[in-house]
């Protein structure tokens, strides 16, 4: 049987090159970040709240009106990134890549303030951290939780390469979108939103919002021009963000189910290669002792191909179905042993902090 570093090494000559959105400090433009103008002085607006019809704006400058001021950027010592305000007593929702390390940062605001801000947890699971500032009465940000349909607008707001306040649009694209070859590095990067609408360094933890100015996804990766890639940018779903910042908000951390396994997408040039007659789902490449898969009997050089009642294509398939179970609930999942199917029983556990 090969070994973990045979598969390993197979698996990692499918990565694909995949661009952050968080501008590093040496790519702030000189003079963009000192004096902020918002949509509404742009468009001769009061900066009240637009008006809306059946719940939606009637022009894209009116959605980002509306929202701008909810929107936030984000800098620490190697960079900066976006945010969105989260609670109107100063809770600002964005990127744990954003922050990276970093216990305090600079949190500028759409109406000029610039105010320090302290970390106060993070998550580099789902890849989301909340920042928290001394200010109140803050326009906070609505969450549609609810995913969007293909084809509705999408409008970015966030700070590329620290234009701060900066607005592109285009459609939602697709949904449950997954990096491939993300599942070897980040949980983060799978059952995402995909848009058209530009994202670039420096619009991590930005919003993307709706025609009716809610927030329906945080923007978290684009794949870049360098790749073969055009307007392909990417979005952690509005319900997946809320459900996390409210857990961090609670006590600082946030619960993942754990399966204790390192997950790889089989192709038929990885089946050919390692003798495997099975050529879709997930292989198993190793097993962490004493947790949840090895309890559950599962080995090194299985297939698992379904879980619950979801088939698994790819690894990020398997990630994005973890992100819908609870640590403590059982599961039953299908696999492939030898060219024979089985069934085993698995009861995740909470992902243990060290992992990553």
């Amino acid at each position: 049987m090969p070994t973990r570093l045979q598969y390993a090494a197979i698996v990692a000559a499918g990565a694909l090159l995949l661009g952050g959105c968080t501008a590093g400090a040496e790519e702030e433009p000189t003079g963009s970040l000192k004096a902020p103008s918002t949509a509404a002085a742009e468009n001769g607006s009061s900066g009240d709240k637009a008006s809306v019809t059946g719940g939606v704006f009637s022009t894209i400058p009116d959605i980002v009106a509306e929202v701008q001021p909810s929107v936030v950027t984000i800098f620490t010592d190697n960079g900066l990134g976006s945010g969105v305000v989260y609670t109107e007593d100063g809770l600002i929702l964005t990127n744990a890549h954003v922050v990276g390390e970093a216990r305090n940062v600079e949190v500028a605001f759409a109406d000029g303030q610039r105010i320090p801000g302290t970390v106060r947890a993070t998550d580099v699971i789902t890849d989301l951290a909340l920042v928290e500032v001394d200010r109140d009465n803050l326009p906070a940000a609505t969450f549609e939780e609810k995913l969007p349909r293909v084809g509705e607008l999408a409008v970015v707001i966030g700070s590329p390469l620290g234009f701060e306040n900066t607005a592109t649009a285009g459609i939602v694209s697709a949904l449950a979108r997954e990096i491939p070859g993300s599942a070897a590095k980040s949980q983060s990067l799978v059952d995402l939103i995909q848009t058209d609408a530009a994202i670039s360094p420096g619009n991590s933890g930005g919003a993307v919002v709706n025609a009716s100015g809610d927030v329906i996804g945080i923007s978290e990766a684009y794949i870049p021009p360098a790749a073969g890639a055009v307007s392909l940018g990417f979005a952690i779903p509005a319900a997946t963000a809320v459900h996390v910042a409210e857990q961090l908000r609670e006590d600082g951390t946030a619960e993942h189910a754990f399966l204790g396994l390192q997950p790889a997408t089989i192709t038929p040039q990885i089946a050919g290669q390692l003798g495997i007659k099975q050529t879709e789902g997930v292989l198993v490449l190793s097993v962490v002792k004493g947790g949840p898969a090895d309890t559950a009997g599962v080995k090194p050089g299985d297939v698992l191909t379904q879980i619950g009642d979801t088939k698994l294509r790819t690894a990020e398939d398997l990630l994005g179905e973890l992100r819908g179970i609870n640590p403590g609930d059982s599961t039953m999942a299908t696999l492939v042993r030898d060219g024979e199917a089985m069934e085993v029983d698995i009861t995740p556990s909470d992902r243990p902090v060290s992992q990553d």
